[in-house]
């Protein structure tokens, strides 16, 4: 599986962005995508994920506390790609942002994008 990550740049505070991922290669109708991210001198952070079981639906959306009321996931599973439309962002949103995907949700996220940097000025 590989994994393509788009959309960071340079904004201002309380601006937005939207980040896509395209998977490619060998997934299946059921599997999870998810954002994480890393700060200079800080450890990665999840940020949250969807998931698609059997290739229908919508997929089910999980985001972590600490940006959810900023912070949405969404995705097309035709099109094996994940969007995170992140809105109100602070400075403390500087980060690159990776997006992974793992077939197996019970073991840890393995495939890895290249990331994508989010650089937000104050």
């Amino acid at each position: 599986v590989q994994l393509q990550a788009s959309g960071g740049g340079l904004v201002q505070a309380g601006g937005s962005l939207r980040l896509s991922c395209t998977a490619s290669g060998r997934t299946s109708s059921s599997y999870d995508m998810g954002w994480f991210r890393q700060a200079p001198g800080k450890e990665r952070e999840f940020v949250g994920q969807i998931s698609w079981r059997g290739g229908w639906g919508g997929g089910d959306t999980l985001v972590a506390n600490s940006v959810k009321d900023r912070f949405t996931i969404s995705g097309d599973n035709a099109k094996k790609t994940m969007y995170l439309q992140m809105n109100s962002l602070k400075f403390e949103d500087t980060a690159v942002y990776y997006c992974a995907a793992r077939i197996n949700r019970r073991i840890p996220y393995n495939y890895w994008g290249q990331g994508t940097l989010v650089t937000v000025s104050s």
